[in-house]
């Protein structure tokens, strides 16, 4: 009897993206089935980022395609494909620094809702401010509704991009060393956000930290030279022999 499909919510199949000659990703296949928490990891330099870059559209691939939820969307503009429900926080922030937290929330918020109506004022949608409030509390940013964005913590500056990115109500979230430069509590509490998150999301997300992802992740996949050298449990991972030798010595 063959095993039963699994229920993915993204596919990429064969992805291929070279650079001046130089394969930056090569063959990657990656299914993350609806619900889950995904990671991807590797060495710098194995193709993680570029990895990202070609399911959210930012790069178009030389060979192979990306589904979502059952729809091709290789190359589609990320604009598009967040509109289909996938988005990213960045590794680096992407806020406006001289707007509040509310401000910031908002707009994206704002933007998913009324893509054509931008226009309109945005205290009056009252849908809008009522969801960009409830992404603020989910985020622990509520006291800091009213911030500056640029006089944040470097934590909560993360945070606040994680937020701009919940605010288009995505299906599927991409989060790009989401923990990167925090403080051990800033990290733990990060951690915590994103395993609430993961009951009403699925999560793709890259890391350094190894011991965030033994922690958080439901199924690794690791990276080296653009190619996908092992794909597992954390377990798995952390007593494979050729991942321990390319990346995880002295990470453990």
């Amino acid at each position: 009897m063959s095993e039963p499909a699994r229920d993915l919510i993204l596919r990429a199949v064969g992805l291929d993206r070279s650079f001046g000659g130089i394969h930056a990703i090569d063959d990657v296949t990656l299914e993350v089935p609806r619900g889950s928490l995904h990671a991807v990891i590797g060495p710098n330099g194995s193709g993680k980022t570029t990895l990202f870059n070609l399911i959210t559209g930012h790069t178009r691939p030389h060979a192979g395609r990306v589904e979502f939820d059952g729809h091709d969307i290789t190359g589609m503009s990320y604009s598009k494909v967040a509109r289909r429900g996938l988005a990213k926080s960045y590794q680096i922030t992407t806020v406006f620094p001289l707007l509040t937290v509310f401000e910031n929330v908002r707009i994206a918020a704002q933007a998913a809702a009324h893509s054509y109506v931008f226009w309109r004022p945005a205290d009056g949608i009252k849908a809008v401010v009522r969801h960009t409030e409830e992404v603020l509390e989910r985020t622990g940013l509520a006291d800091e509704r009213h911030t500056i964005a640029s006089n944040l913590s470097h934590g909560d500056q993360r945070r606040l991009d994680l937020a701009i990115a919940l605010a288009t109500s995505p299906r599927l979230l991409l989060l790009d060393e989401p923990t990167a430069g925090m403080s051990p509590a800033d990290t733990a509490a990060t951690i915590e956000l994103v395993r609430e998150l993961n009951r009403d999301l699925t999560v793709l997300m890259i890391e350094h930290k190894m011991d965030v992802i033994l922690s958080i992740a439901d199924t690794i996949t690791v990276l080296h030279q653009g190619s996908t050298l092992f794909e597992g449990t954390p377990d798995e991972v952390k007593s494979h022999p050729e991942v321990q030798e390319v990346y995880l010595t002295g990470s453990l």
